[in-house]
């Protein structure tokens, strides 16, 4: 799946629409019988050390089926010709050598691309199901200017014609300005919404609308040329029917999908870490345990309605700064950037979504004034639990204070602040409105990032949009507005 990998950058790099294709045909004068893969793109032309550090995978698919030979063909707009090699990806990489194939001329057409072959002893069906696996995920990146296909010769039907068993077209909604992590999150959404499959459930999500999402990204230079660059994306979804055939009924689980490199990764201990290293109590979640489950980490909560879901991908890759053409490499999975990236993203959707993932100290002062929110109280710390029985007979002192007072001018000036005319100046309406202003200024404190300089804000001004200013402290140092 490296080849695929390096085939969506190469299609990334030359900024424009491209078309990368996967074409399975069938061998049947071999012996024993073989299936050729072809795949092909039209992007930036490949140079030779791309494929000089490629180990020939250990496990999957390809292990035992394929003998480690490919065949690449390449050029580029300005080549009059081109490039074809073999190489053995079986041999050691510091002996391998490239063996150099007779070249095709041109004849002064412009365009670029690669191709790259091999063989495998494999039936058509079984390559199949894992392409398609792949790709359904790859999705989830959701590269605006990529048209993806895979091609098979009739599966294992001899003679049969070419079939597309796997087709995504340009986006009409996708734009080359918008950012990896608009697409990211537009891409999540998306397989969200088709529950991991090809199609949408309908049943389930008759719109985007149920969808509710958020996004981080940092990033950290490696040298001149490179920056490691970590994103993540969060989606909540909330099903009024639970037991619904076609979704996880009794499971409220989250999954989270892992991508390096723009390709589909194993989970890494660095992964699990980071997930684990995450203050969850702060976004109204209590982490039970973070399993390894391969091909995506599953993260298990308590208490934790059936109906209400959390989905989370997290994609590191380089980024070339200078460099037209990138070389592959190895990109190192960073336990605090993860944690970091994974954390904007959660704070970046309790921003746009006001009353969904608070915390655990905000959802006990909140419990007190809704009563019919007691599953909330699990969630809260003795601390805030005392805050949340004196709130309202707090707004009550408040409010005698200012109605009990002799000075008008001072009166009038209290009721003025809180929004109220002099007619409303009843016990209870001022109490009620104190209360709640009370229980904003909590949720908006509730928003502010971790470790940030932010004064908290006033009681009676309303809820403004906070501006933070990253400390840079350590993830594990103290915010004076936890206490």
């Amino acid at each position: 799946m490296q080849l695929i990998s390096s085939a969506i950058r190469r299609c990334i790099c030359s900024e424009r629409l491209c078309r990368l294709s996967v074409l399975l045909q069938r061998s049947p004068a071999s012996d024993p019988p073989l299936v050729r893969i072809s795949i092909s793109d039209t992007g930036l032309g490949s140079c030779i050390e791309e494929f000089q550090n490629l180990k020939c995978p250990v496990e999957g698919i390809l292990a035992e089926t394929w003998n480690g030979i490919v065949y690449v063909r390449t050029t580029n707009i300005c080549d009059k010709e081109i490039s074809c090699y073999q190489l053995n990806l079986k041999e050691n990489v510091t002996t391998r050598k490239p063996i150099l194939l007779p070249s095709n001329i041109k004849h002064g057409v412009k365009f670029s691309g690669t191709e790259v072959c091999l063989s495998v002893s494999e039936s058509i069906d079984v390559l199949l199901e894992e392409f398609n696996c792949f790709f359904q995920k790859i999705l989830v990146l959701k590269v605006p200017n990529i048209a993806m296909e895979v091609m098979a010769d009739g599966q294992d039907v001899p003679g049969s014609r070419n079939d597309a068993v796997f087709l995504e077209k340009f986006s009409p909604s996708s734009s080359f300005a918008a950012s990896t992590l608009d697409h990211l999150k537009f891409g999540l959404e998306s397989y969200v919404l088709r529950h991991g499959s090809s199609l949408a459930c309908d049943s389930c999500f008759p719109n985007r609308d149920n969808l509710r999402s958020g996004g981080g990204m940092v990033c950290e230079d490696k040298h001149k040329t490179t920056k490691l660059v970590v994103e993540a994306a969060v989606v909540t979804t909330e099903i009024s029917n639970p037991t619904n055939n076609c979704f996880r009924a009794g499971c409220s689980n989250t999954k989270v999908l892992c991508f390096k490199d723009f390709a589909p990764c194993s989970i890494s201990e660095a992964l699990l870490k980071a997930l684990t290293g995450i203050d969850w109590k702060r976004y109204g979640l209590a982490l039970e345990c973070a399993i390894d489950q391969r091909s995506h980490a599953l993260l298990k909560w308590e208490h934790m309605p059936l109906s209400f879901h959390i989905h989370i991908v997290v994609h590191c890759y380089d980024k070339h700064v200078f460099e037209a053409m990138p070389l592959l490499q190895k990109t190192r999975f960073d336990k605090k950037l993860i944690r970091k990236a994974v954390k904007l993203a959660l704070d970046d959707f309790k921003n746009k979504h006001a009353g969904v993932l608070l915390s655990a100290d905000t959802l006990k002062v909140s419990a007190c004034s809704r009563r019919n929110q007691e599953q909330l109280l699990k969630l809260a710390s003795i601390f805030h639990l005392q805050i949340s029985k004196f709130a309202p007979d707090l707004a009550k002192s408040i409010a005698g204070l200012v109605l009990y007072s002799s000075d008008m001018d001072f009166k009038e000036e209290c009721l003025a602040i809180l929004g109220l005319q002099p007619h409303q100046s009843e016990g209870e309406i001022v109490g009620e409105n104190i209360k709640n202003k009370i229980i904003s200024a909590i949720e908006v404190n509730d928003r502010r990032q971790q470790g940030t300089k932010e004064v908290a804000p006033l009681l009676f001004e309303g809820r403004h949009e906070l501006q933070f200013v990253d400390d840079e402290c350590d993830e594990d140092g103290l915010d004076p507005m936890d206490l």
